[in-house]
This record gives structure tokens, sequence and C-alpha cells, in this order.
């Protein structure tokens, strides 16, 4: 059974090697998986999005955020606190301009901090994940900070250009996903 340090280390590279054409295809098609999801989830109103990390070939959620736009949905993402780590909840405004901060992340130039209470649905960055929803990341713990307070209802939805490891031993604070989508299928846990 491979560790998370090896999977983090593999992960990287495998997303260092995907070319743009790749992480914009792929981004689409797991768009497409999760529209396949809304549909069957109209109800749920709250969405918390990450947004890409371009230089590690991260998803392309904007495409999602377009998607929730249109459906007149009420959207989320996060920002660091540098002072202790922990990730805050920022509203964001319809049309969101975007700038990128130190670590190349896109932080929405106009937002509101709030509470993460009425979130319904986080979209979780990962590098891998197994059979039973287990996910690895950069190693900070800032999603698994973030997740562990929200409410047991949140359905976390990892999204990744690869197939699941079979299986990995998960740490303490490990917080699962409750589904996974790729570009060609989702999994549910």
């Amino acid at each position: 059974m491979k560790t998370k340090q090896q999977l983090r280390t593999e992960f990287r590279q495998l997303r260092k090697a995907l070319d743009i054409e790749h992480v914009e295809e792929g981004s689409k098609k797991i768009r497409d998986r999760f529209v396949e999801w809304l549909t069957a989830h109209s109800e749920l109103q709250h969405f918390h999005l990450f947004f890409p990390i371009d230089r590690f070939n991260e998803v392309n959620t904007f495409y999602i955020k377009e998607v929730l736009e249109v459906q007149e949905k009420t959207l989320y993402t996060s920002q660091t606190n540098k002072a202790n780590t922990a990730l805050e909840t920022l509203k964001l405004p319809r049309d969101a301009a975007f700038f990128f901060d130190e670590w190349g992340i896109p932080v929405p130039q106009e937002s509101i901090m709030v509470s993460p209470s009425k979130i319904q649905v986080v979209l979780v960055p990962l590098l891998a994940y197994d059979l039973k929803g287990n996910r690895v990341g950069f190693g900070k713990g800032y999603y698994d900070g973030f997740l562990g307070p929200l409410s047991d209802q949140v359905i976390k939805i990892g999204l990744s250009f690869f197939d699941p490891e079979e299986a990995f031993e998960p740490e303490e604070h490990d917080v699962p996903l409750d589904l996974c989508i790729t570009p060609e299928k989702i999994y549910t846990f």
C-alpha cells in the first residue's frame, strides 16, 4: 500500500506531465459530469468552489462556476488567513473579477467574508483519492481543517483527471469525500 507522501509525489508528476489541452478538455468533461449530477440535485443552492492553480494543472473550476451562475446558485470560495493558516469563507459576487495571490490562486477582487454555515456542497481540490473517498491533498491540511467543522450534511466532491487508487491509509484528521468526479465517471463513496 502506498503512503500519502508517495501518492503526493507520484500524482504531482502525473499532473505536471499534462498539457494544457488535456487539462482544458478534461475540465470540460468534469463540468459535464458535474452537470449530470447537479440535474438530480437541483434543490442544492449553496456551492463552495476552489479555483485552479494553473502551474499545478488543477481542474479548471471556472467552467463549473459558469454553470452555477447561470442557474443562479450562491457561490463561495476561500482564502487563507495568513495569521492562523485557516481558510476563510468568501461569498462570490456574480461575474467576479479575479487576481492571483502569491501562490497563484485566483482570488476574487471583491467578496464578502461570511460564515460557511449555508454551504451545501464543497468542491475539494486533491492530488489522489481512493475507492473509500480518502483524499491526498498538497499536505498543508487547509481543506481538512475547513471541512472538519462543517455539517455532516455538506456534500464533499473531489475533482480529478485520474481514476482512484485502490486504498491508502488515511490520517486521523482526514475528512473523506462523498463523491469524486473524473472526465469519465462519478465515483460515489
